[in-house]
């Protein structure tokens, strides 16, 4: 069964970081474009970021642009969202998805083929 998987969620303090990965189960990341978005409590669907396949194109949402990014390690079979200055709002559920597509779609498309479980993130003092 195709799967993806994220880790690396938890409690963090206001303006600190966190990695969380993205790591795939019997098929390959490589050859597919990778979202994140995440989920609040009680808000809408938020697409975060987006890596293609192609040639490792990014695009970002202006919630975290600047302050997130997204890296691939091909070799792990491994997507991993990179998370500093967080904030309280940044609260929220994460996952990583894939729409099947080696470009990455717009960020508000979430016909998504595969989807993780989550991961939660908590930013509070």
């Amino acid at each position: 069964q195709l799967q993806l998987a994220e880790s690396g969620g938890g409690l963090v303090q206001p303006g600190g970081s966190l990695r969380l990965s993205c790591t795939g189960s019997q098929f390959s990341l490589a050859t597919y474009a990778i979202v994140w978005f995440r989920q609040a409590s009680g808000k809408e669907r938020e697409g975060l970021t987006c890596v293609d396949a192609r040639d490792g194109t990014t695009t970002f949402a202006d919630s975290v642009k600047g302050r997130f990014t997204i890296s691939r390690d091909n070799a792990r079979n491994t997507v991993y969202l990179q998370m500093n200055s967080l904030k309280p709002e940044d609260t929220a559920v994460y996952f990583c998805a894939t729409a099947g597509f080696a470009i990455c779609p717009p960020l508000d498309y979430f016909g998504m083929d595969i989807v993780g479980k989550g991961t939660l993130v908590i930013v509070s003092s």
